[in-house]
């Protein structure tokens, strides 16, 4: 399988609004394959969304079980989330995010702790969990995408952006 192009800022394409999944037939798991193949198969990835790879429908995906952060205490391993919302979160947590979008720089966000997730799964099966830590980031870091936003345009000050020195894979 050959991996999907990923758009990097500053592709103004990265900007527009996905669309809700309707249809979860064979063509939509078909790209969610291909999806899941380009994510695990990109530098330091725990994460993707559709419209990263121009593909302007709600959904991510997210696999943060292969990486190790102090906030990890579990996580619900690969995540096919479609039309996803977060429907409560608490406290705050300020960590260093990446991205395939980006790949030059890092930088410090403030995100929620803990969310509670509503969405559909691959078959269009309506799930809810409860995430918090790294894999909560992870999913918020990804929704953005959704809506057109990037991790720079939720850094406080450019004090918080660093260029990236090695992308570990």
């Amino acid at each position: 399988m050959e991996k999907l192009e990923i758009l990097t800022y500053p592709d103004p394409r990265l900007k527009k609004i996905s669309q809700p999944v309707k249809d979860f037939g064979k063509d939509f798991k078909d790209f969610v394959d291909k999806l899941i193949y380009t994510m695990y198969n990109s530098p330091a990835s725990v994460g993707i969304a559709a419209p990263q790879v121009n593909n302007h429908i709600q959904t991510i995906i997210v696999d943060a079980s292969n990486y190790k952060h102090k906030t990890n205490k579990k996580n619900h391993g690969l995540l096919v989330l479609s039309n996803p919302r977060i429907v409560a979160h608490d406290g705050e947590i300020i960590i260093r995010e990446g991205c395939l979008s980006v790949p030059d720089y890092t930088g410090n966000v403030k995100r929620h702790f803990w969310i509670k997730v509503e969405a559909e799964d691959i078959n269009g099966k309506t799930i809810s969990f409860d995430t918090e830590g790294f894999e909560a980031v992870v999913i918020q870091h990804e929704l953005d995408h959704l809506y057109g936003k990037l991790f720079i345009d939720r850094i406080a000050s450019p004090k918080d952006l660093f260029r990236r020195k090695v992308y570990k894979k």
